[in-house]
């Protein structure tokens, strides 16, 4: 039988092709090629310039379209596509953002790229399409490209071998820490931010003076991020460095308010500014890096929504091409510090950069570094592209050197050489072995037109002789000597230097090093706005709050059916205590109660309480007071205040309650009383130390009295000295007190006796 391939134009079976391999093996050997190709070529910057791959071919490919800065714009169309077409071979979006990254004042402290047109903006709105967009090269970016003809890089072939393109960049600008990168591979991360690149070079200049100097020192110089955005780094100095040390941290970055004027003339970043009649308004004028602003403008309007912070009225964004973010507290009251603290803690007006110092080094590989190494590694890049612009220099002078050489010779017997040329059919070959020419030189001197025959001038190319003959001497020299090429960087970086110094517009530091004041902690409570209120609960549920504290026995409006229950005075500050008869607490704010205008509300829309269970009790929470609970059966214990605050609209279980007894007393004990008073149904009264009743968190209690039949009717407390009280009947408004209540003192638990004559008849204290 004939195999296959044996038959003549028979197609090979494809199964010959399989290869018989561990699936485990397979997988991580082709994963590992990924992760390689997505750290090494796409994620990651070089140390040496800064750049991922898709940057450094897009400022590359608008090189060769000569877009510099003195040039004309071109369609953002254009560079795409060559970029696309010839360099990097992925989609026109994801290119066109990087590029859009890149001429974006907001994003990168130093652009590369100038852009023409809507490139976005710092409120998070995108970019316009490339085919309506322009961009040329920014002078920062020709600083970093300075020296690609220079023979100071190595080329590279372009993905399909048919041009060539940079492996890096060799200029001088210090790219990586003056725009810093981002960018998630695979199994890890870089997150570099921005900073100011005068003092990038400076802390460089440190280290070629001194290759040992301390972590500190470079510190010292090197003070941290300086973001596009401004803002202020609130962490302390030591914090920052150590993140500088180690190439890891988070960096505390809050939003900058605007100059205020104080009282005595002085300016400060308060952010205050003065309205008419004593009202005032903050105003936000830089935000944390990489924040929209509308975002931030969101959030900010969202927390006044949700009444998360009811200190503040408003928020208006009257911003041009300067960020202004207006805030109106609700009260010229409001201590405008714990306003700027409120919206640190809701808002992203402080937000956290995480610092990664994640970077290829001139191997390849990845590797995070501190920062003096970092800045040791660039340093040692740009001597080595130092180096080799000398070298590709003295290769340059060599060869000029050696065509003036020929120039030479030609003019001293020029007769001599025109006569070759006229009369040999072959005039090179004898110039040579005439005059003992190199190919180069008789090429070249044949190559000459008759015009220039009039420069071959003996003194003007014997002078162009010596100069390189000089500059080669130094450049040999700056090859011999680490101290020549050490003092030649530093030149060269002072002249770079000057463009970006302290005092020019691009150069100046935008972000505040400012180790914030400790935080101050702060409740919700104390952004609320004090202010009396009256609070009236009716008998079927219904509640509300009326401005002012007005007369307890006032009378006011109730749906048909419905009557007074509780009325008190508190403050907007307060909460309020509600004890429902099944022995559960709940919390409620003074501040959320509605109108008094209407009838109110329902409690039951505020807090989830029974529908079979009564509200007993309603009380302003005191703390640190105790209060004293019993249930109808006679038992109780005495409670802090503390305990009592409930933190859901569930409430908590205080009173624990069996089938048909129910909390029926909810008072407050005055620090001053000594003694527990208790009637029963019965209209047996017992009197017994305050000392005899325990302090709970929950639970039923001890008992306070015996009965044979029904339960207790009411419970208080006094001051044994004082006596006991108790209003008269009628509209007189007289109130008895009985002082001897030394009868009636007994043991707690005690079944007690008749009360002091003229006691009330419904057994209530």
């Amino acid at each position: 039988m004939v195999s296959p391939p044996d038959i003549p134009g028979a197609q090979p079976d494809p199964f010959d092709a399989i290869v018989d391999a561990p699936f485990d093996a397979a997988l991580s050997e082709r994963y590992l090629v990924y992760a390689l190709s997505t750290i090494t070529a796409r994620s990651l910057p070089d140390l040496r310039d800064g750049l991922k791959p898709v940057h450094r071919r897009l400022l590359w490919a608008m090189r060769q379209l000569k877009l510099n800065p003195t040039d004309a714009f071109k369609k953002s169309a254009r560079v795409v596509g060559d970029v696309i077409g010839k360099y990097h071979p992925h989609g026109d979006a994801s290119v066109y953002d990087a590029m859009v990254r890149l001429a974006q004042d907001f994003s990168l402290r130093y652009p590369l790229v100038e852009g023409q047109g809507n490139f976005g903006n710092i409120d998070g709105d995108n970019a316009a399409a490339y085919r309506y967009t322009e961009a040329r090269l920014t002078k920062t970016a020709i600083q970093l490209m300075a020296g690609l003809d220079e023979g100071t890089v190595t080329f590279i072939p372009t993905y399909n071998g048919e041009e060539e393109e940079p492996e890096i960049f060799p200029g001088l600008f210090p790219n990586l820490l003056a725009n810093g990168s981002s960018g998630i591979a695979v199994g890890m991360a870089t997150n570099i931010p921005s900073h100011n690149a005068a003092e990038v070079i400076d802390a460089a200049l440190l280290l070629i003076d001194n290759p040992h100097v301390e972590h500190a020192q470079i510190m010292e110089i090197f003070r941290g991020p300086d973001f596009a955005t401004g803002g202020v780094v609130v962490d302390s100095p030591a914090a920052i460095s150590h993140a500088y040390e180690t190439g890891r941290g988070a960096i505390r970055v809050r939003g900058r308010f605007s100059t205020g004027r104080n009282p005595d003339g002085s300016w400060e970043e308060t952010g205050i500014e003065k309205l008419g009649g004593g009202q005032w308004q903050l105003v936000v004028s830089e935000i944390p890096y990489q924040l929209p602003k509308g975002k931030l403008i969101e959030q900010i309007a969202q927390a006044i929504m949700d009444k998360k912070l009811p200190i503040l009225e408003d928020v208006r964004d009257e911003s041009d091409e300067q960020i202004r973010i207006v805030l109106v507290p609700k009260s010229r009251n409001i201590d405008p510090e714990l306003l700027k603290e409120s919206l640190y803690r809701l808002t992203d007006l402080e937000t956290r950069f995480g610092l990664n110092l994640n970077v290829l080094d001139a191997s390849r590989t990845p590797g995070v570094m501190s920062i003096k190494l970092l800045l040791q590694e660039w340093i040692v890049s740009q001597i080595d592209i130092l180096l080799r612009r000398s070298r590709h220099r003295l290769e340059k002078i060599a060869a000029r050197l050696e065509l003036l050489d020929g120039y030479i010779i030609a003019f001293l017997n020029l007769d001599r050489i025109i006569e070759i040329i006229r009369t040999e059919d072959e005039p090179k070959p004898v110039m040579m072995a005439e005059f003992g020419l190199t190919d180069r030189q008789a090429e070249a001197i044949l190559n000459m037109r008759l015009r220039s025959l009039r420069r071959l001038e003996e003194m003007e190319l014997r002078k162009e002789h010596s100069e390189l003959v000089a500059e080669a001497e130094e450049l040999q020299k700056l090859l011999d000597s680490p101290a020549r090429q050490r003092t030649r960087l530093k030149r060269d970086l002072a002249g770079i230097r000057k463009d970006y110094a302290e005092d020019t517009p691009l150069g100046r530091r935008r972000t505040t090093i400012a180790e914030a004041a400790p935080t101050v902690e702060f409740s919700m409570d104390a952004m609320i706005e004090k202010a009396p209120v009256t609070v009236i609960l009716s008998a079927k549920g219904w509640i509300r709050g009326a401005s002012g504290h007005e007369p307890l026995d006032k009378e006011y409006k109730y749906k048909e059916g419905d009557g007074p229950a509780f009325a008190l005075h508190a403050q907007t500050t307060d909460k309020l205590l509600v004890a429902a008869d099944n022995g559960r607490f709940y919390t409620l704010g003074a501040d959320k109660l509605p109108s008094a205008r209407g009838f109110g509300e329902p409690i039951r829309t505020m807090l989830d309480i029974d529908a079979e269970a009564q509200i007993v009790a309603l009380l302003v929470y005191r703390p640190k007071a105790q209060l004293l609970l019993a249930s109808s059966a006679g038992r109780g214990f005495a409670a802090e205040a503390d305990e009592l605050l409930a933190e859901t609209r569930k409430g908590r279980a205080v009173v624990t309650t069996k089938p048909g007894v129910k909390l029926a007393v909810v008072r407050e004990i005055p620090a001053a009383h000594d003694h527990v008073a208790v009637v029963g149904d019965n209209r047996k009264l017992v009197l017994f130390s305050l000392s005899e009743l325990p302090v709970m968190a929950k639970g039923q209690g001890v008992t306070l009295q015996r009965y044979r039949d029904g339960g207790m009717a009411d419970a208080i407390t006094l001051r044994l000295d004082d006596g006991l009280s108790w209003k008269m009947g009628g509209d007189t408004g007289r109130t008895r007190t009985e002082s001897d209540m030394r009868l009636w003192k007994v043991a707690r638990g005690a079944a007690g006796r008749l009360p002091p004559t003229g006691f009330p008849r419904d057994n209530r204290f």
